[in-house]
């Protein structure tokens, strides 16, 4: 289950943070409301993987996995894409996550 927890808090992450794109500064009350509910889920969720996984493990795989879903989201939603070295720099990040997961004995598999 924790991975189920941990990409329901990443998947809400990736909604509260489109929404707040989208609210303009919290100026448009509905998006602003995603926000935080999307928030208050994620980080309900991500409090839950902590109690069987080590903080920064958790913390660079929900941040590093957010990013590149953020990033996609937004190339799509907003046609914010990304140049050459933020895909390279995000192939990393994405790299860095499959060490984690295949490598650490920090991580319970």
């Amino acid at each position: 289950m924790t991975y189920w927890y941990l990409a329901i808090a990443i998947v809400a992450e990736v909604i509260g943070t489109i929404a707040l794109k989208a609210s303009n500064g919290f100026a448009e009350s509905i998006p602003a409301s995603i926000v935080v509910i999307a928030y208050a889920t994620a980080f309900y969720f991500l409090s839950l993987v902590l109690k069987t996984m080590p903080v920064g493990i958790v913390y660079a795989l929900w941040s590093g996995m957010g990013i590149v879903f953020i990033t996609i989201v937004s190339t799509i939603v907003f046609r914010q894409v990304p140049d050459m070295a933020a895909i390279v720099g995000m192939i990393l990040i994405v790299s860095g996550v499959v060490v984690i997961n295949v490598f650490s004995t920090t991580v319970a598999h």
